[in-house]
């Protein structure tokens, strides 16, 4: 992994890697967004699970939710779990997000963050489930959360992209196999937000 900056709150970071991301503001209108955000937010049976993390059980910062094919019983604690039946709305977002990541996807792990207090630590999405090279592609709606990214080896290595309203972004190559990424929490005040990351299950 190259290395990029930090970026300004102005803009993203410069030099994006197209081998291992790829942004794309705007993929959704305002109000498409706006609408899809609403929807997730009182419609999605959302839930807060339990984590092991240095042998301690800590409850996660946000709320998240799985939907999928039948067969892609996996969560983001690597534990297995039913996926609930795809909705209108997932439908049709996969069916936009898919030409655009050149895959066809069976599952989608939806995140919801409250406010600034919410986040996800750093990790890498390398489950065995997922295969080696995993193509995963974020759909982001409400609040502009900025999402880092860094070098496992050299934590020098690092930069972050701003996930806008109604954004596109797309991680590929060996992304997680090299790096690590995250939400942090914000001292700041943050409105909601939901996030969609769709992804190829391999059935077990």
């Amino acid at each position: 992994m190259e290395q990029l900056s930090f970026l300004e709150m102005a803009g993203q970071s410069r030099g994006l890697p197209e081998e291992l991301l790829e942004y794309r503001p705007g993929l959704f209108s305002e109000a498409e967004s706006d609408q899809l955000l609403q929807n997730f937010i009182t419609e999605v049976p959302w839930k807060q699970t339990i984590q092991k993390m240095y042998d301690k059980e800590v409850t996660t910062p946000r709320l998240t939710a799985w939907y999928g094919d039948i067969g892609t019983d996996y969560s983001a604690t690597g534990t297995l779990s039913n996926p609930a039946s795809w909705t209108p709305e997932l439908l049709m977002i996969k069916n936009k997000v898919e030409p655009l990541a050149g895959i066809q996807f069976n599952s989608v792990l939806l995140n919801y963050y409250r406010d600034g207090n919410d986040s996800v630590a750093w990790h890498s999405d390398r489950e065995k489930v997922l295969g080696k090279h995993p193509i995963i592609a974020s759909v982001s709606l409400g609040q502009v959360r900025s999402f880092d990214i860094r070098n496992k080896a050299n934590h020098h290595q690092k930069y972050s992209v701003r996930l806008e309203h109604g954004s596109f972004l797309l991680m590929k190559g060996d992304l997680q196999e090299h790096g690590e990424h995250r939400i942090a929490k914000s001292t700041q005040t943050m409105k909601p937000r939901v996030n969609l990351t769709f992804r190829v299950v391999i059935p077990h």
